[in-house]
């Protein structure tokens, strides 16, 4: 198989599930287990060693990866705070992902005393009523707004991150603006990918591939104001909607990326849509691999096999670095090597994770039908 260049190894955001226990049970989430798995979750030697591994790859590489404590809910972990600052201390960059309702002043203190670089908080709708019914917890919204506040008294960093559906997609202008006024560094945006509680979801809530484009022409449009760094995530076709509304060679010119996100710029080249086991890898609660965490293809246990050893062998890897290898119109496509279609959405459509890109509207000028 073709090997791809050195440049696209390098791995730039290590999303490591931390425990599967979660003060949540919202509607979109990928995990499927309860919270009696937890009991399963990396012990906290394990964990250290997990990180460690990290360093390795990372010293043999231009960059240092970002390791992202994710969950489930982190902070539902009693050990959190020191395995960041394990992090800290092997030169690891960490950051957090959270629903943030368990944010509060104390917290939040520890959080910007352990050198967390930046925290992601759910909010998905911009009023209670939206952000409540998909996070199916009463109370939800104005917890993680009362975190949200905590973090910026603390001066800590975060950005919003929020998922889109059918359900709550009208509210993106919202959403944005509430972000805004909140003192966010940026707006993550993710189009919803069917798996784990997400694929009951899907059935109702996942906006069709013509909806989708229109989303992403309102996300460039709200990305062109530059009052903030807006990114979305498994919607690899925003890189070409950015290149065919002028908006990418208006920020090159610019001499400016858009906003920096740690981990996604300064090395690599240009970026690309779909990272999943390109620039990104995620860790599940046992230790089990994966190209992202919406992608269930398993590339190794790192109880077993040492990090290093699964991001440089694994044939599964190997095959989705090779944008020419991508099947259907994503083959033909000629915006391929920038895009990449969401494997995860084409593994999930047809258990081939190389096949076309499902919701994605776009029909290559080279297809002949």
């Amino acid at each position: 198989m073709k090997q791809p260049p050195q440049s696209n190894r390098v791995l730039r955001l290590l999303f490591w599930e931390t425990t599967i226990k979660c003060n949540l049970t919202c509607a979109h989430c990928r995990r499927l287990e309860s919270d009696e798995a937890a009991i399963r979750d990396l012990s906290t030697a394990q964990g250290m060693a997990l990180i460690e591994q990290l360093a390795e790859l990372g010293e043999n590489q231009p960059m240092m990866p970002v390791l992202v404590f994710s969950g489930g809910e982190p902070l539902c972990r009693g050990d959190l705070f020191e395995l960041i600052g394990k992090a800290k201390t092997v030169g690891i960059t960490p950051a957090l992902a959270t629903n943030g309702t368990l944010i509060d002043a104390a917290v939040a203190e520890q959080i910007r005393d352990t050198g967390i670089v930046r925290v992601a908080v759910s909010l998905d709708g911009a009023t209670a009523e939206v952000h409540n019914k998909l996070r199916q917890l009463e109370g939800s919204f104005e917890r993680a707004l009362e975190g949200v506040g905590h973090l910026r008294d603390k001066k800590v960093p975060f950005q919003v991150n929020i998922t889109l559906t059918k359900h709550n997609a009208g509210q993106l202008e919202q959403i944005y603006e509430l972000a805004k006024s909140q003192g966010a560094a940026a707006v993550h945006i993710f189009m919803l990918v069917p798996v784990g509680c997400g694929q009951v979801l899907a059935e109702t809530d996942m906006l069709s591939p013509q909806e989708y484009e229109q989303m992403m022409l309102q996300i460039c449009r709200l990305d062109g104001l530059g009052e903030m760094q807006v990114k979305v995530t498994c919607g690899p076709h925003y890189e070409r909607v950015i290149r065919q509304e002028g908006l990418y060679q208006a920020r090159k010119a610019a001499g400016h990326p858009g906003g920096q996100v740690p981990g996604r710029t300064g090395h690599g080249g240009p970026s690309r849509g779909c990272l999943a086991g390109l620039g990104i890898l995620f860790v599940g609660h046992q230790g089990d691999v994966f190209p992202c965490g919406y992608l269930p293809v398993n590339c190794g246990n790192v109880l077993e096999k040492r990090l290093t050893d699964i991001w440089q062998t694994s044939e599964d890897l190997a095959k989705m670095r090779d944008s020419d290898s991508l099947e259907g119109k994503c083959g033909l496509c000629g915006y391929r090597q920038v895009c990449g279609g969401c494997r995860a959405r084409a593994y999930a459509a047809t258990g081939n994770y190389m096949a076309e890109e499902p919701f994605c509207a776009y029909i290559p000028p080279n297809i002949t039908h």
